[in-house]
């Protein structure tokens, strides 16, 4: 092991942060019902104690807790930074996994468990480098406020959605930030390419609500609730929206056709599936930023075989483009028709951002640094992070969780899904180049 005096280098530390972590179940329900991240705060906030940070730490219910600490930078001028992650996880049944979940076994050369991907590995990177660099008495130029948020599986409305509402302050003369699903690299044509996340779609979980006559299932009901219900999700969920392409990932895309000589013309949809499918794996997540996204998930009625309910409901994900928002739920409220009402569960922000700028120019080169040759693109994401709160604090956030991963690996299927795993030598890359950004801002 290389240590700096009597302490581990991060590079050293990183895996026992992460398989610390990944023990720690932190699993979220969406109904409050989980564990909650208390153990995970605690632990955090103690690795930032250690190396002599003041901590705020913050319970929004029981157990839901978030960890916030402001490190103060060399320019005090300068605006700061948020450095973020998320310690909540989505569940995992252990019966559908080849290792324990919670286990964090080291095979194969990886970390197996839930949130090695979303986000334990980056809340272990930041912590590894940012306890280092206290160490070596090494200050970024700009203040950094490392926050680890509750509730980001669920929206965030116990962790980063509350915080900026109830708690804007510990946030005060931040203008960015960076934090998950980004950063990591894909194989195209046989060149590295890492995507650096600058947008979001936005987030619209509903409630769809069809109301009728309720009466005997022998007779004849043309006011059917659940069959007025059953058109509305048919309708929507065979609705085709519109390609629309958006200003990032129409740079994206002229950038697999310059790495792999492919034509790529805008008005040409029949030149863009090619593109994604010289991205691998990660095409999944970029063909789904290509257009809006209205996706049935859950129904619910009656009580009896032979009763006609009175309301029957649904559950949509829809997911829109940035800009795009408003006018594709007109959309949605006219496909669900005018005997289904819409109600929102949770809705949140779509977001994009420039790539430009002093700090993508200091996540490029830090990438490049440590691999030469390599090259990096912007992409949207079509899910969402914390970045959507933050970002109505007037905080641009980017998604940049630098992984040099094997071409094979199938990263982006991961979120969410079974095996998760992340290469114990991807998080050692990761914290060099998180370093080498910190050092350089």
């Amino acid at each position: 092991m290389t240590t700096t005096g009597q302490y581990p280098r991060a590079e050293d530390e990183v895996l026992r942060i992460c398989r610390d972590l990944v023990r720690m179940d932190t699993s979220n329900y969406g109904d409050g019902s989980g564990p909650g991240e208390r153990e995970a705060a605690e632990y955090v906030q103690a690795l930032l104690e250690e190396v002599g940070l003041e901590v705020t730490y913050v319970e929004t219910e029981p157990r839901r807790a978030s960890v916030v600490a402001r490190w103060a930078g060399t320019d005090p001028d300068a605006p700061a930074l948020v450095l973020h992650g998320h310690t909540d996880v989505v569940p995992a049944r252990a019966e559908d996994w080849t290792y324990d979940p919670f286990g964090a076994e080291v095979v194969d050369g990886m970390v197996w468990g839930r949130g090695t991907v979303d986000m334990k590995d980056m809340d272990a990177m930041i912590l590894a480098v940012v306890r280092e660099m206290i160490r070596d008495g090494v200050r970024p130029r700009r203040d950094v406020v490392l926050a680890f948020f509750a509730d980001e599986e669920a929206g965030g409305v116990h962790g980063a959605q509350w915080l900026v509402d109830h708690r804007p302050e510990l946030f005060a003369g931040a203008t960015e930030a960076v934090s998950e699903v980004g950063g990591y690299s894909v194989d195209v044509a046989g060149q590295r390419a890492y995507l650096l996340q600058t947008g979001e779609k936005s987030l619209a979980w509903l409630r769809l609500v069809a109301e009728g006559r309720a009466g005997h299932g022998s007779q004849v009901n043309a006011d059917n609730a659940v069959t007025h219900l059953a058109r509305a999700l048919a309708r929507i969920g065979d609705h085709a929206w519109p390609l629309e392409l958006t200003g990032t990932v129409d740079k994206l895309l002229r950038g697999v056709a310059d790495l792999t000589g492919l034509p790529f013309d805008p008005d040409d949809e029949g030149t863009i599936p090619a593109l994604l499918d010289a991205l691998g794996p990660a095409a999944r997540f970029v063909g789904a930023t290509l257009r809006g996204s209205a996706t049935p998930t859950q129904l619910d009625a009656g009580y009896k075989a032979n009763v006609v309910p009175t309301t029957a409901t649904g559950v949509v994900d829809a997911r829109f483009l940035p800009e795009s928002h408003d006018p594709s739920m007109a959309v949605l409220r006219e496909l669900a028709g005018e005997h289904v009402r819409i109600e929102p569960i949770h809705e949140d922000i779509g977001m994009e951002v420039p790539f430009a700028g002093d700090l993508v120019d200091t996540m490029v080169a830090s990438v490049l640094a440590e691999d030469p040759g390599a090259t990096v693109l912007p992409y949207l994401l079509s899910a969402g992070t914390d970045n959507k709160s933050l970002a109505r604090l007037g905080i641009n956030g980017y998604g940049f969780v630098p992984l040099r991963l094997p071409a094979d690996l199938d990263f982006p299927g991961m979120f969410h899904g079974v095996d998760e795993r992340v290469p114990v030598e991807s998080l050692e890359f990761g914290v060099r180049v998180l370093r080498r950004m910190l050092t350089h801002l």
